[in-house]
């Protein structure tokens, strides 16, 4: 029997929370009964938008760097004590930034390296393992990670990028292995092109029409058709599916 995706009286930290597709998983997570960490770096004004907007109540802000390990220890910690626990971590934090091997000096190729897989890659797996620690001594949960059809296609301007969430795939793959005997599931949602802030520039710069019609819709998803694969893949009746990478780009890049 289908379930329906209701999470009454779980406790959900999202990563990224104050806006686009964080924004949307919270809305989505709270609109279904649960509790909701909204986490943000330095966006806080985005955050109280995004937690203003959630229904219910008993949400809360954390705040940090994901790529510092004492602040992503701290927002778990914070997440746990406040809400009475955490049954799902949406890991969707994350950085984006062009490094061309062609354009760029060393300096700048090393230091946009260290800066993306230290936030995208290194912080979630931080991230991971803390919210599981905590899963393990308590019956389990659900992780789900925001990957990139870029983990498949290459980022060719941006290869720290590309390879962050390529890394991001393998290390969720390894940990629905090494987690499944402790009923904790997890996921991978990979979108491609989302209508977010973050995609404003791409979308509305002199490649937009292109980027739209990478897709036979004509179009890029919305925040909210990505948060929808997220609350799947976190719901009770997907744990059979964990180890899988859902791909959310309206097959505009196809994998075989």
């Amino acid at each position: 029997m289908v379930k329906d995706l209701d999470f009454s009286g779980r406790a959900v930290l999202v990563t990224g929370a104050s806006r686009g597709i964080g924004r949307a998983c919270a809305i989505a997570f709270a609109a279904r009964g649960a509790r909701v960490a909204v986490h943000y770096n330095r966006n806080r004004s985005a955050a109280e938008e995004t937690l203003a907007s959630l229904d219910g109540n008993g949400h809360i802000f954390v705040s940090g760097d994901m790529g510092n390990p004492a602040d992503v220890e701290a927002l778990i910690a914070h997440t746990v004590a406040d809400l009475g626990g955490l049954h799902v971590l949406v890991n969707n934090a994350g950085v984006y930034e062009d490094h061309p091997i062609a354009e760029v000096e060393y300096a700048t190729w090393q230091q946009a390296w260290a800066y993306i897989i230290g936030a995208n890659l290194v912080g979630a797996a931080n991230a991971c393992y803390c919210a599981a620690r905590h899963m393990m001594a308590h019956g389990g949960g659900r992780i789900v990670n925001v990957s990139s059809r870029g983990a498949f296609r290459g980022e060719p301007t941006a290869p720290a990028y590309g390879a962050s969430k390529a890394g991001l795939n393998a290390m969720s793959q390894s940990l629905a292995k090494a987690l499944a005997p402790h009923n904790i599931f997890v996921g991978v949602v990979a979108p491609g092109f989302v209508a977010t802030d973050m995609a404003e520039d791409f979308l509305n710069g002199p490649n937009g029409d292109f980027i739209q019609n990478e897709s036979p819709l004509h179009r890029v998803a919305t925040p909210e058709e990505v948060a929808y694969g997220v609350l799947f893949l976190a719901s009770e009746g997907a744990q059979f599916m964990t180890g899988a990478i859902l791909d959310v780009n309206g097959a505009s890049y196809l994998r075989t």
